[in-house]
């Protein structure tokens, strides 16, 4: 994984500097409509906000989420173009290394390299530095937000991650077997279509496909089964935040706004976790395809 990362950065230096600067201050902003909701609703709750002061809360509630979307909307098209020259280079290169003198790269794997493989980990590469950096410093905004205003709502939320990392890293080394025996065999199918003549070839070519179909299934098993093991931790930790914050607040140990605002919280973790789940599949397959196109190229 290092390799990779190390390889991206000699590619793009100077553009994920900026995709990171843009990440940190989306995720400094993520904490920050909690905050004003909070406000919104004890105010409410109390009668003591009048129709200016609810208008107020409002536009710059308002205005954070805008100025967050802008700066996404920014991280977004750059990464996209970043992914795009990564992709463009990695085909030049390996168009470069078929053309040369010493060329022994055949035809069928040349077409699955320059075409799938370099499209998704040139798509990776895009949003490598900047993707983990704002979902991890989402995660401690909000959930530092939710400590500071009830530690046992925050304990909750950090706990329902924890088991979530570990379920994960425990399946994916299951997956990642799959992924590389997937690309092998494509890669295989397709120099066998590459053929002038395939009627010999038939057989073969379906048995492929045969192998990849029961590959992809066994990677479709693994990864919904996760699937459904995280989705029930993050279901129990929403009820144990409320059931915890409703006990504080009927025992006048907090207020509502904190107990709704640590409710979205856990709505707003609950999405970088999922991504930095994905994410962390993503890099570990594109590691095993960054080491196959790197065979190829050298």
């Amino acid at each position: 994984m290092f390799q990779l990362y190390a390889a991206i950065w000699r590619v793009s230096a100077r553009r994920q500097v900026v995709l990171i600067i843009l990440s940190l201050a989306i995720a400094a902003l993520a904490a920050a409509p909690l905050e004003f909701q909070r406000d919104i609703v004890n105010h409410l709750t109390e009668a003591s906000l009048d129709t200016g002061q609810l208008f107020l809360l409002g536009a710059g509630m308002g205005a954070v989420i805008l100025l967050s979307l802008l700066l996404k909307f920014l991280m977004g098209f750059l990464s996209g173009t970043l992914g795009e020259h990564v992709i463009r280079l990695i085909r030049r290169r390996l168009v470069e290394r078929a053309s040369a003198q010493s060329n022994d790269l055949s035809q069928g794997t040349l077409t699955a390299a320059v075409t799938a493989e370099a499209e998704e980990l040139g798509k990776f590469a895009g949003g490598a530095f900047s993707d983990p950096v704002v979902q991890i410093g989402t995660l401690i905004s909000v959930i530092g937000y939710i400590s500071s205003t009830q530690p046992g709502l925050g304990l909750i939320a950090a706990g329902m991650i924890l088991p979530q990392i570990a379920i994960v890293l425990l399946s994916q080394r299951k997956v990642n077997r799959y992924v590389a025996l997937r690309v092998k065999l494509l890669r295989a199918a397709s120099e066998q279509l590459s053929r002038q003549d395939i009627t010999d070839e038939i057989a073969g070519i379906e048995a492929k496909f045969d192998e990849i179909y029961d590959t992809r299934r066994n990677m479709f098993l693994w990864k919904l089964s996760t699937k459904f093991v995280l989705s029930a931790i993050n279901g129990a930790g929403t009820v144990a935040v409320l059931m915890l914050g409703g006990w504080l607040v009927l025992h006048g140990r907090t207020d509502v706004g904190t107990v709704v605002a640590a409710v979205s919280g856990l709505g707003r973790i609950q999405g970088p976790t999922a991504f930095l789940i994905a994410f962390y599949r993503q890099v570990s397959a594109n590691r095993i395809k960054f080491e196959l196109l790197r065979d190829l190229i050298r």
